[in-house]
């Protein structure tokens, strides 16, 4: 039998980040590990409530109520995904909470078995390099200069940028990139649903005049008509994040896979077993992906998003995260899994495919960690 501590992650961020929907100064995290005979593993979702509805306190009771059938009950991984088979429902509501727990058993029973969370799921090895994509927030011109600045120094090419929905302060954005001599088809915009109104979306990204490669939910999630009208108008793709949050959404974009970008975040998704389940489905459907991130996760889910993105193989058009100690005062381990220059992570620097579980050694003072 196994036994389960659920905590909540406070660390404050170096500088704060903003976007349309939320401003953020620190993480907001839960925390779960789970024990057996001396072997602990470690877990992390990130609820939000714009995003799934989640927050501390509903991830909170999710982790009560069902923390006795959890404990008497996952003695492997069979018990463990044959539980979330049975409960999609339950999970659909409560996805971040759930990646939590789920990470920490995934963990758990790697560390138990001597085996990565690759080797025990079937998934492909960490191993390579893999390339970041620069995100920067909605800020003044300054400071949104002063960032892109010291992205292009390190190396990076690949640009996501949120967007405010007023029109001199995003073509101000848009002209700093170019300043910067950013590639115009290496940028990606994320709305966050700022637009009500269909026509709007399009007056507005129209007139910014800038070939994106992909346009981020600019309307209210799960309006797919809207977005393919949107997609026709501007000519570039629509990428699905808040509209893209459960498995059985992609039959939704059978009748023009051409028009989807799918933003797959493994909190928001609800784990890696459910990432897994629909990039097997996505592949079929010829949909590409990125593999997102929330803002604050800690290297935990960063571990956690390269399984996703090695997974994705050739599908794979960008990947966020990774930024550690560039945003957190402290990590969760020590060295933290950030990329570097050039937005490089180095998989096999790491050792990641060759050690037991998720591979990380948390090394956090205790007092981030507070009791949920």
């Amino acid at each position: 039998m196994s036994s389960l501590a659920f905590y909540r992650v406070a660390i404050p961020f170096r500088q704060g980040f903003k976007h349309g929907s939320a401003e953020r100064t620190q993480t907001q995290a839960v925390w779960v590990e789970a024990s057996r005979d001396g072997v602990t593993g470690v877990g992390e979702g990130c609820p939000r409530e714009y995003v799934t509805g989640e927050s501390l306190e509903t991830a909170e009771r999710f982790l009560t109520a069902h923390r006795p059938t959890w404990e008497r009950g996952f003695e492997k991984l069979d018990d463990m995904t044959r539980w979330l088979h049975e409960n999609e429902d339950i999970v659909d509501q409560n996805p971040a909470a759930w990646c939590a727990v789920e990470l920490a058993y995934l963990d758990l029973f790697g560390r138990e078995r001597a085996q990565s969370v690759e080797e025990l799921t079937g998934a492909p090895p960490v191993r390579g390099s893999f390339r970041y994509t620069a995100v920067v927030g909605d800020s003044d011109a300054d400071t949104f200069d002063a960032t892109v600045g010291r992205y292009r120094r390190v190396g990076f090419s690949d640009f996501k940028l949120k967007l405010c929905g007023d029109m001199d302060r995003d073509r101000e954005k848009l002209a700093l990139l170019r300043k910067y001599e950013v590639p115009e088809n290496q940028v990606r915009v994320d709305a966050n649903n700022l637009w009500d109104d269909t026509g709007e979306a399009i007056r507005h990204l129209t007139a910014l005049d800038f070939a994106f490669f992909g346009v981020e939910e600019p309307v209210a999630a799960d309006q797919l008509d809207a977005l393919r009208e949107i997609s026709r108008a501007i000519g570039c793709r629509i990428i699905l994040d808040e509209s893209l949050v459960r498995i059985r959404q992609l039959e939704l974009l059978l009748p023009d896979p051409e028009t989807w970008i799918l933003n797959v975040r493994v909190s928001k998704m609800g784990g890696v077993v459910r990432c897994l389940d629909l990039l097997d489905r996505s592949n079929e459907m010829g949909l590409p992906v990125i593999v997102g991130a929330q803002v604050g996760e800690t290297s935990l889910l960063t571990r956690a998003g390269l399984l996703v993105a090695a997974a994705a193989g050739d599908s794979l058009l960008g990947q966020e995260g990774a930024f550690g100690t560039f945003l957190l005062e402290q990590d969760v381990c020590e060295p933290p899994l950030m990329f570097g220059a050039g937005g490089t992570l180095d998989a096999d620097a790491l050792g990641l495919a060759s050690r037991p579980g998720l591979g990380i050694e948390v090394t956090a003072a205790e007092s981030i960690f507070q009791p949920l």
